[in-house]
């Protein structure tokens, strides 16, 4: 049985059983809450202890790879110029599409007030957008080892991204060492989330029976939107590459589709990027790609460039505030977009799961908002990442097209 089955069925059973209580003996479902909500709240400290160390280094690393890879030659810098272009749209185009979408379904405020039962009295996240000179005037540090110990995510974020792009100009020796070394704290880090998450089915069920106990249907008609949410970013996310393809990678949008429709299927029935490869190869092959370009762009596509990760961090962020009733403002939005962009390209190997939980956790609370949710949404995960890998799987055959319209010439589309 694979870990996200395991935790789907930890959240049917604790759904399941939250409203059953609920129904015939609401005593005993207020004493179950009462017993489960510090081990669900346990076990979200568990994961969330790992987000500064894990942050700092996916940041460092990512910065350094990308600049590395844009050193070793003129297909590589453009690739990842083309990379980086597509994920800051893909974050941009969440950040506008996923609070407009959340705002045409109807809130339960009751999800809102057991979300924070379930959390065992943790505060709620404010009603308000801080004021916009406040918060400018809050995301560089005076301490940034201050701003570690207090879990404040932008100004840290700030430093890091500083430290990083600082070691890109010192000596190459001492810095490989330096990079070396953060790589090691983020696989560590990477190691003690995949304990946590060993224990996800527990802690998933310790959390929704509280929130199932009090909320019931709307708890249900709240995650639906969630999925519908997700899977239609994905889905618009997929479909726009066919339109990159064809303004700016010299293939027309049909022979794009059926060159790229084997390499999907894949996708699909894998959910892995890294298992497609050789399906994407041969996709490239029908597009006429360069075999050279194509073997060197998708495997740094495969390990860079993911373009539904800084959607799904954006789209879990816009949801959560949604439930809250939290109003983000647009330069909180900003941030988090170049925030989702960064750590997306850090998050390279690392497991679907901890992927999930450890990179949209410090995107959601540098808009200040409850990471309560974030286990309830990690165990229906499962649905949207199918339309997540083929978005992924997608958008790498069309950034490798991009690139290689510049090594076969501006012929006319075919």
């Amino acid at each position: 049985m694979t870990s996200a089955t395991r935790v789907l069925l930890g959240l049917a059973a604790g759904a399941a059983l939250g409203f059953a209580l609920a129904q015939v003996d609401p005593s005993s479902a207020a004493t179950a809450s009462a017993v489960l909500r510090p081990v669900g709240r346990l076990w979200l400290n568990g994961l969330q202890m790992t987000i500064v160390p894990l942050v700092v280094a996916l940041i460092i690393v990512g910065v350094n790879l990308a600049t590395d890879a844009a050193a070793s030659g003129r297909v590589a810098r453009r690739s990842v110029l083309t990379f980086l272009a597509i994920l800051f749209g893909g974050a941009v185009f969440a950040a506008l599409y996923a609070p407009a979408f959340l705002s045409l379904l109807p809130r339960d405020a009751s999800v809102a007030a057991s979300l924070h039962a379930a959390s065992g009295g943790t505060p709620a996240a404010p009603g308000a957008a801080l004021n916009l000179v406040d918060w400018f005037g809050s995301i560089v540090p005076t301490n940034a080892v201050g701003a570690a110990a207090q879990g404040a995510i932008v100004p840290l974020v700030v430093f890091t991204l500083a430290f990083a792009f600082a070691l890109t100009r010192i000596d190459a020796a001492r810095r490989a060492t330096i990079v070396a070394f953060f790589q090691g704290v983020a696989d560590a880090m990477t190691v003690i989330v995949g304990w946590v998450l060993w224990l996800a089915p527990l802690g998933v069920f310790a959390l929704i029976l509280p929130v199932a106990a009090n909320a019931g249907a709307g708890m249900l008609a709240a995650l639906g939107g969630y999925l519908a949410l997700q899977c239609s970013m994905y889905l618009i996310a997929a479909l726009a590459m066919y339109g990159v393809v064809a303004a700016f990678g010299g293939r027309t949008v049909v022979r794009f589709a059926a060159a790229a429709a084997p390499a999907q299927a894949v996708a699909a029935s894998t959910q892995s990027s890294l298992a497609s490869l050789p399906a994407m190869l041969e996709s490239q092959e029908r597009l006429g790609t360069p075999r050279p370009v194509a073997a060197l762009v998708l495997p740094l596509a495969v390990s860079l460039f993911r373009i539904t990760s800084p959607i799904q961090y954006i789209g879990v962020s816009a949801f959560i505030a949604w439930a809250y009733g939290v109003d983000v403002g647009v330069a909180q939005w900003a941030f988090a977009v170049v925030l989702a962009v960064a750590i997306s390209i850090g998050s390279a190997g690392l497991p679907g799961q901890a992927t999930f939980m450890g990179m949209n956790l410090p995107v959601v609370q540098s808009l200040g908002l409850p990471i309560e949710p974030m286990g309830l949404l990690l165990a229906v995960e499962l649905v949207p990442d199918v339309f997540a890998t083929v978005g992924n799987v997608t958008a790498d055959l069309a950034a490798t097209r991009v690139v290689a319209r510049g090594e076969d010439g501006d012929a006319p589309p075919g």
